[in-house]
């Protein structure tokens, strides 16, 4: 693998090693000086952006209730319209609303939520995308769907790791994603099930290819419309309760899918997903969170079509990658790990910070190996929308190598 200078990034280092001895090498004094504000924290209210609203009214947030308690049937509406930017959209308007529910009011009853944010972008892009994780009563079963329509005009740069930012050039396409898993419990929070993923591109055009050169799209396999059709075996370990902001616990999810041409498929072709996530408080009595990922996604066998390729961004929630720009690499395998630290500033909760680190290497395609690693970084700050569900708004700054950088924003946490 090439040696990647640091000179560059020093501040990010300098950051990192500070935030490690005063994390780890002076646990004592950190654990006093955290409890010491936890108790603190204790005394003051908590609250969030609706408590807010509601208090410009002049309504009374106090009927809203206490935090903590878990009612099986009621519903914890968390939306806003927004302006954003971000690498991929320029400015864009979309209306984000989340729902978050209990199937039953058991202490280890996990969370259901439903995501939906349509957007339009300065890029003419439009967007409309439905997530879902419904649990059933005492955990039994996992409903998990993506489905996703997308006009989606982007830049594409090659294949690989040594793809440059000025190999870039524009892309159209439209795009149905309709994901549907269906999970039964098997043990202690230990899951397996079957699936059925469905990618299908179509009215792909090649707006502004380079003159006089063959692009790697067209060097792979160019075609105007694509379609990926499979059945899908799932594995999956999960001990977080909450999965739109996790309290320490583990996550692990491993999914084979077979294409195959009998249900629509263009090619017979075969990958495996390899999503692993780790959450732990590291140090006692505090209430932040140290958090890692590792998202890894491989093609065993076969031809996948060029847009269905592992690539930066293209994860469930759009975040791998972060301080890159979405199809920043593309190619037949992916390997991405990430931190973060996220702590609190404000006393109520209603305002926290994270630091974060990631790097991401994809295989050549005339070796299968990986050769090269790019990093990323950053901070950010997190906004207590509701503080039921525990969502918050996250609002990420992120930077890459050679110059690249750009806002990141998420309502729920980035993982």
């Amino acid at each position: 693998m090439k040696q990647i200078s640091i000179k560059s990034h020093y501040p990010f280092f300098l950051l990192l090693f500070v935030f490690i001895c005063l994390a780890v090498n002076n646990p004592l004094r950190a654990q006093n000086t955290i409890q010491n504000i936890n108790r603190r924290a204790d005394t003051v209210a908590e609250k969030d952006v609706i408590d807010i609203i509601l208090g410009v009214l002049k309504k009374d947030a106090s009927k809203r209730g206490p935090t903590g308690e878990k009612h099986s049937g009621k519903l914890h509406l968390s939306g806003s319209p927004a302006i954003e930017y971000s690498l991929q959209t320029g400015l864009s308007f979309n209306v984000t609303g989340n729902i978050a529910f209990y199937t039953t009011d058991q202490a280890d009853a996990n969370i259901s939520s439903i995501l939906v944010a349509p957007m339009f972008t300065q890029k003419q892009q439009f967007v409309v995308p439905l997530q879902s994780s419904i649990w059933t009563k005492g955990n039994l079963y996992n409903f998990i769907g993506d489905w996703r329509f997308l006009k989606y005009p982007e830049d594409t740069y090659g294949l690989g790791g040594n793809t440059k930012s000025a190999d870039g050039y524009k892309l159209d396409y439209n795009y149905i994603r309709f994901y549907q898993f269906a999970l039964r419990k098997i043990g202690n929070d230990l899951y397996t099930g079957l699936g059925y993923q469905l990618d299908y591109h179509y009215n792909i055009k090649e707006l502004t290819p380079p003159v006089g050169v063959i692009t790697d799209f067209q060097r792979y396999g160019f075609a105007s419309s694509s379609r990926s059709s499979g059945l899908s075996l799932d594995f999956l370990y999960d001990t977080r309760r909450n999965s739109i902001n996790p309290d320490p616990g583990f996550y692990s999810n491993i999914v084979f899918r077979q294409n195959m041409q009998w249900i629509g498929s263009d090619e017979n072709y075969n990958s495996l997903l390899i999503d692993v996530r780790k959450y732990l408080h590291p140090i006692s009595g505090s209430r932040n969170t140290l958090a890692f990922w590792s998202y890894n996604l491989f093609t065993l066998g076969g031809h996948p079509p060029y847009l269905d390729l592992p690539s930066t961004g293209w994860d469930t929630y759009s975040n791998t990658g972060r301080g890159y720009v979405q199809s920043r690499f593309r190619s037949r395998n992916m390997v991405d790990l990430e931190a973060e630290y996220r702590f609190g500033i404000s006393r109520n909760g209603l305002i926290g910070g994270v630091v974060f680190a990631n790097a991401q290497s994809y295989s050549e395609m005339t070796t299968n190996r990986f050769e090269v690693l790019q990093p990323g970084y950053g901070a950010g700050l997190r906004i207590k929308f509701n503080k039921f569900s525990r969502t918050n708004v996250c609002i990420d700054y992120g930077f890459g190598l050679h110059g690249s950088s750009g806002l990141f924003l998420n309502l729920g946490e980035v993982f």
